[in-house]
């Protein structure tokens, strides 16, 4: 039997990660997850108080785990969070970007402050992100943007007019991205998840009557994704397996974009 060219497998030795929104939730599972495929990981929140708990699994299972502070509407502070990484590890072969929130509000009633807050976090944040490791990609031609995007950016939900503004956005920076870099050989994809129970989503869950009902009524498998799962397709895209693949949003959605 043909021995499977060593690329086919999905393994990231070597390999230096930058993660936003880590410090729970989907960006923690990614973290985890490309470790556990053999990066070494940065790992990002606003706050550095959860992070030294996120580095621990990934120092387990041998790899370095480096904590990094950052707001991520605040371009100054992503600019020096990418500056401090790259001088922390030398390069920076991965970044995902994790950092994301969603204020529910019917579309009549959406304020300017959540507004702002949801844009400047879902679309300002992870592009400044994607420029300021992008650079640095594009100097040492070659490197894999994954974004973490919904599939409320393939399809409208009511009550989400500004996450569904903001998620789509990042489908469309990805496929924008994607075409500017792929001469430097730096990948820029998507993942679109459906709703997964994470400590974001988790009080929509417990406090809505009816609301996981009708989440589960739209997804054809019948149940809500897993972190893990999402992170699965994370550590694919990062990794030489998918190095034809850029430009693409791919949902991890149960189906719910079949509909």
């Amino acid at each position: 039997m043909q021995t499977p060219r060593a690329w086919l497998d999905v393994r990231l030795d070597g390999k230096v990660a930058l993660v936003t929104g880590a410090s729970s939730g989907l960006g923690h599972a990614c973290a985890l997850a490309l470790a556990e495929a053999g990066a070494d990981v940065a790992v990002a929140s606003r706050s550095l108080d959860h992070l030294a708990e996120v580095c621990r699994a990934p120092r387990s299972h041998g790899r370095r785990a480096f904590p990094v502070a950052v707001d991520a509407r605040d371009v100054s502070q992503i600019r020096r969070m990418a500056d401090t990484v790259q001088a922390h590890f030398g390069r920076i072969d991965i970044l995902v970007n994790s950092a994301g929130l969603n204020i529910p509000q019917p579309a009549l009633e959406v304020t300017e402050e959540a507004w702002d807050t949801v844009l400047d976090t879902n679309v300002k944040g992870l592009f400044f992100c994607c420029q300021a490791v992008g650079r640095s990609m594009v100097a040492q031609r070659s490197g894999r943007i994954v974004n973490i995007g919904s599939t409320m950016g393939l399809v409208g939900l009511a009550d989400r007019a500004a996450c569904c503004a903001s998620k789509g956005a990042v489908t469309q920076l990805t496929k924008v991205l994607a075409i500017e870099w792929a001469p430097y050989n730096v990948t820029v994809n998507a993942v679109a998840p459906t709703f997964v129970e994470t400590p974001l989503t988790r009080p929509f869950f417990e406090n809505l009557p009816g609301f996981r009902e009708e989440v589960l009524r739209r997804i054809p498998l019948g149940r809500l994704g897993l972190p893990e799962e999402v992170a699965a397709a994370v550590v694919f895209l990062a990794s030489d397996a998918a190095r034809m693949i850029t430009g693409v949003t791919l949902p991890v959605d149960g189906g719910s974009t079949a509909w």
